[in-house]
């Protein structure tokens, strides 16, 4: 069956038809208001008691009528890219499309309830539905981060629906308080159930099983999760994994009964046994192109089998392997069934046992509040005592020996707990769960997950007991009878500084406000980020609307979290934290500190962020996401690795040969358009800007090492000179000869130095293999693609030259047609590199340029004057639909793509590759920052022991989750003395570098033999007698003037001094680094 089920009308009149006959029930209240109950009434009672003015229900058919014309995440049929782009990297348009189909039901609109709404309502499926029949408590601000003080005692799907709504525009979201009749669920495509007990699941279960809708029951208690999820019991993935497609270039297939195919040996093919492939360009064994995809067989990493090929013609040549997609049936058990046999996917296997004992501890909850009418109390011994009567009861019932006694035990003692960070984690993998039901995405869990963070509580767990962890009425009351009132005075005293207000920034910062950390009297939350809120960000960064575009991310984030939780001391600031800011993000800025968490999407501002926390001895907790992927580390003083100690392996690079002259895939012609869009657009532009404003600039270029100097000698010359256009027809004439030039002229010149028949020194094609041979482009205004070129780069280069625009094509195609372009002759002598070693060689050969040529260059920039004229270099701007940048790209690309026969990428897939988009989607975000805060109540309690930590890395498409311990600091020795990355020496100043050397042989028994601090060298044995005799009077900080050319800021407490030195034995001993504290001033 497919994830939608095909009888269903998506049309617009049945989701009318549908959305009217909902809202005849006054149970039902939308984003728009709320219908009036009587007083009396309860959720069983007919509708005639619950009946509202016939006034009132057609305003809101109105509204509900008028909000649907466009739902789920489409408007007009269409997926709004503006809005979804980062997360249609990650679906897909198809995806995308039927989840937009696709009816959500979700009860229980608790702290995990509303964590699952925000991310599936964030996603862009058609509509939401919230239910709840409970009214909202103190107790449920420890979570619930849409209820308040003032919304208590009213229904929780009600108060929350209307800021739900504002989330996503495109889906509809309504409120419903009555009953789960079998009539109301049965137009549901997912039904997802928080906090329902054992029987009403088992009663729904059945329901959702007989109309084949999706299930999924997520719940929380404490520190523990579960999630359950039956799909039905045929259920279609489409994609189990949502990894792009592999491809490969063959170098031969054999004719045999078991045909083996050999790829190319520049790269593993990379495909596993039972993967399905088709082949395209094959020459000889023709048989083969467009083929039904073959089931393979891998061989080795090289070589595969496909079956029987002698019936088929003799291979030749060529030919791309490419992997295709099949669907894949899945067949779910009923929650019946698989509570008798269940299975768990695993996250912790150093938790082996925990995964059925908390399966049996969420059935034993329900008997258990189902017998008493309440939740077993805090930290109390004889509920604790009667929980574990039930659990074994449950146990025998399931044949299960053994249980974990002691872990059950805590269940109990934590269960009338509710942590925002576990409704964070379950509810990013549920909401998730719901999408993969909606659209047949990636592989759903099958069929239990379990997760637990016991041991975030504290090492002694004496200190907590029933006085200790009791209610006091305050909107921490659910996280206290987990963890108590005085570690809640902690949480509220902790100062932590966010980095980034991005996806991860945000989803931190409502997980911190709903702990309550920095909400004390001494306690502060900082977030700083400089950038401004687009309108990609609001499909996965939650804390903005459509209405704060253009804002600063930081401070609108603040004022969202602090309407959270008005306790909140939460300060934004817009200020980039690097060396640049080191006069705001002082020694005293971080020595307030209790500790630091990265929500960046660099490298570099990572290495910067962790080499702070390493100087101030600061914790951590560093996150990222890449579309379903996520990783959490936590870093710990004294303890642990830093982040910066381990580093992903480079990213492979395109060969600048294949890139200028043999591209054989699409990411070739992109990186390639993408080169010549910043070269055309933005450097030469910038260099000849820099030589109108800055009189120092040629005096600069000429230092320049290698060719530089005639290079951008050249480019200002053209840019000032040659080609600088008077008018938008000379812009016109410019892109019409660029065209020529790049996808004619210089592939005749190719084909001139390398024919079509051209044969390397061992006898085989020249064109062959990734070497794809090259046809010239004959221009044609009226082939709309090269149009697209002619008028994206005319409008580009009027627009740094402030010349007004054209961009009406017929006004365009009218003008390119009356430009001449010069016949062109191949030349002989031109040399063209056949791969990289060949290229460095030419470069090398020509390492030096003609000065002369330089010269005259220069003397010709002097005799014009200086220009009275402006130029404004390009910003590359992915994002912006209208700055014709994306349209330029695409345009060359795929000019390129035809010039050597590749297949074209449309603009949605020449973004992603062209702009180096990162996928990302909310569930992630939520899963990851949720790992995140789980590691801060460790760390605020100062946990040293290495197995309490957990980093993390997940893939909700696979699904997977996995936790495991940091790595310890790598420990080194000199003499007896064993030291980390977190030690140092301390030496108080002020020294002269005599001293400063004396000080090291007398206390530490180290002769040093160089100093460094940064790029700068302050002393080595090998300089100068001289250099070093009149060094070493001097005071280390005037060293460091004299050396580095600087004077030594106000803000600088310390200086940092590398040093390398010998053992008494004379002997090389790797040592800490120097902080070398400045006396003083007054």
């Amino acid at each position: 069956m497919s994830a939608v089920t095909k009888n269903q009308d998506f049309s617009p009149a049945a989701k009318k038809r549908k959305l009217e006959s909902e809202i005849s029930n006054n149970s039902v209240s939308t984003a728009f208001g709320t219908t009036q109950h009587s007083n009396n009434s309860t959720s069983g009672e007919s509708q005639t008691n619950n009946t509202v003015n016939q006034t009132q229900q057609q305003q809101q058919q109105q509204q509900l009528t008028n909000r649907t014309m466009a739902n789920g995440s489409t408007k007009n049929g269409e997926i709004d890219e503006g809005l979804y782009s980062r997360q249609l990297y990650v679906l897909g348009h198809e995806a995308m499309k039927r989840m937009a189909a696709s009816d959500v039901l979700i009860s229980g609109i608790g702290g995990l309830g509303v964590e699952i709404a925000k991310n599936v309502i964030l996603s862009g499926v058609k509509s939401v539905t919230l239910h709840d029949q409970q009214n909202s408590e103190m107790k449920d601000l420890s979570s619930q981060f849409y209820l308040s003080e003032s919304t208590i005692g009213k229904n929780r799907a009600e108060a929350s629906c209307g800021q739900l709504s504002e989330l996503n525009n495109y889906v509809p979201t309504l409120a419903y308080t009555g009953p789960l009749t079998e009539d109301f669920l049965k137009k549901f495509r997912v039904v997802v159930l928080t906090d329902i007990d054992e029987v009403e699941q088992k009663r729904i279960a059945e329901i959702t099983r007989k109309y084949n809708i999706a299930l999924i029951i997520p719940l929380t208690r404490g520190l523990f999760g579960q999630i359950f999820c039956d799909f039905g019991p045929e259920f279609t993935v489409y994609d189990v994994n949502g990894a792009s497609p592999l491809s490969a270039m063959i170098a031969g297939i054999t004719k045999d009964k078991d045909g083996v195919v050999t790829c190319l040996d520049e790269a593993r093919h990379g495909f596993e046994d039972g993967d399905y492939v088709t082949f395209t360009e094959v020459e000889g064994m023709t048989e083969l192109n467009q083929c039904e995809p073959i089931k393979i067989k891998v061989l080795g990493p090289y070589t595969f089998s496909i079956g029987n090929t002698l019936e088929f013609s003799d291979y030749v040549r060529g030919g791309i392997v490419m992997q295709v997609k099949m669907p894949k049936i899945i067949s779910f058990k009923s929650l019946s069934d698989a509570e008798r046999t269940p299975e768990f996917v695993m996250s912790d296997w150093s938790k082996f046992d925990h995964p059925q004992n908390i399966n049996i501890a969420f059935t034993a909850l329900s008997r258990f509040i189902k017998k008493f009418g309440r939740n077993p109390r805090p930290w109390n011994i004889e509920d604790a005592n009667e929980f574990l009567v039930i659990c074994k009861e449950r146990a025998s019932e399931l044949n299960v020996d053994e249980l974990n006694e002691k872990m059950l035990e805590i269940f109990a003692k934590i269960a009338d707990g509710d942590l925002c960070p576990i409704n964070a984690v379950i509810g990013g993998i549920s909401a998730q769960e719901v999408m993969k039901a909606c659209s047949g995405k990636f592989s759903p869990i099958m069929q239990f997950f379990s997760y637990d963070a016991i041991e975030c509580l504290p090492e002694d767990l004496s200190v907590l007991n029933e006085a200790e962890c009791q209610p006091i009425g305050c909107r921490y009351d659910s996280q206290i009878a987990v963890f108590g009132k005085k570690f809640q005075d902690k949480l509220g005293s902790l100062r932590y500084f966010i980095v980034g207000a991005g996806a991860i920034g945000c989803e931190l910062l409502k997980n911190f406000a709903m702990m309550g950390i920095g909400a004390g009297k001494d306690g502060e939350l900082i977030v700083t980020d400089m950038d401004l809120i687009e309108r990609s960000n609001l499909n996965r960064q939650f804390l903005f609307r459509p209405h704060d575009v253009q804002a600063p991310k930081s401070r609108v984030a603040a004022a969202a979290v602090k309407r959270m939780n008005p306790y909140l001391n939460v300060k934004y600031h817009e200020t980039r934290v690097g060396v640049d800011t080191e006069n705001v993000y002082d020694d005293e800025f971080f020595e307030r500190l209790d500790g630091v968490a990265n929500a960046l999407d660099n490298v570099e501002a990572r290495n910067y962020m962790d080499r702070r926390c390493v100087y101030y001895r600061l914790p951590l907790l560093e996150s990222g996401t890449l579309g379903t992927m996520g990783n959490i580390q936590v870093v710990v003083p004294h303890l642990t690795e830093s982040y910066s100690s381990s580093q992903d392996p480079p990213e492979r690079s395109i060969p600048i040969c294949t890139l200028k002259n043999f591209p054989n895939a699409i990411e070739h012609t992109l990186q390639w358009a993408r080169d010549m869009f910043e070269g055309v657009f933005t450097q030469n532009p910038q260099n000849a800007s820099q030589y109108i404003n800055d009189s120092g600039f040629i005096e600069r270029t000429l230092k320049l090492p290698g060719v530089q100097p005639l290079e951008t000698m050249e480019s200002v010359k053209r840019a000032l000179l040659d080609e600088r256009p008077s008018s938008f027809m000379d812009c016109v004439s410019w892109a019409r000869l660029h065209f020529e030039e790049n996808f004619s002229n210089q592939i005749k010149q190719l084909l001139f130095n390398f024919p079509r028949d051209q044969q390397t020194t061992s006898g085989q094609p020249f064109w062959s293999g990734p070497k794809r041979c090259p046809d010239p482009i004959e221009f044609n205004a009226d082939e709309s693609l090269h149009l697209d070129y002619i008028l994206t780069g005319a409008n580009l280069k009027a627009e740094i030259y402030g010349i007004s625009q054209i961009r009406d094509p017929n006004v365009v195609r009218e003008m390119v047609q009356q430009v001449q372009v010069p016949v062109f002759v191949p030349r002989s002598g031109i040399k063209i590199a056949e791969n990289d070693a060949a290229l460095q060689q030419q470069q090398s050969d020509n390492g030096s340029y003609d000065q002369d040529r330089v010269k005259n260059i220069v003397d010709e920039m002097k005799n014009m004057g200086r220009p009275t004229f402006t130029i404004t270099p390009l910003e590359f701007e992915k994002d912006d639909d209208n700055n014709l940048h994306m349209d330029y790209i695409v345009a060359a690309s795929n000019l390129r793509a035809l010039n050597y026969k590749i297949q074209p990428a449309d603009r949605y897939k020449s973004k992603l590759i062209a702009g180096k988009i990162i996928p990302a989607i909310a569930t992630t975000t939520s899963l990851v920052s949720g790992c995140v805060a789980l590691e801060l109540y460790k760390l605020a309690q100062g946990f040293k022991q290495l197995d309490r930590f957990k980093n993390g890395f997940v893939n909700l498409a696979l699904p997977l989750c996995t936790f495991s311990e940091p790595s310890r600091a790598k420990e080194q020795q000199y003499y007896d003395t064993k030291w980390t990355l977190w030690d140092r020496f301390e030496v108080e100043g002020e020294m002269t570098l005599s001293e400063f050397l004396k000080y090291f042989q007398d206390k530490h028994k180290l002769e040093i033999t160089m100093i460094s601090q940064g790029v700068c060298m302050l002393y080595s044995f090998f300089q100068p007698k001289a250099k070093l005799l009149e060094r070493m009077s001097m005071s280390m900080t005037e060293v460091v003037r004299r050396v580095s050319k600087r004077q030594i800021a106000p803000h600088e407490r310390a200086l940092v001094f590398e040093i390398c030195c010998n053992d008494d034995e004379g002997e090389d001993v790797e040592v800490p680094y120097v902080r070398y504290t400045l006396p003083r001033t007054n």
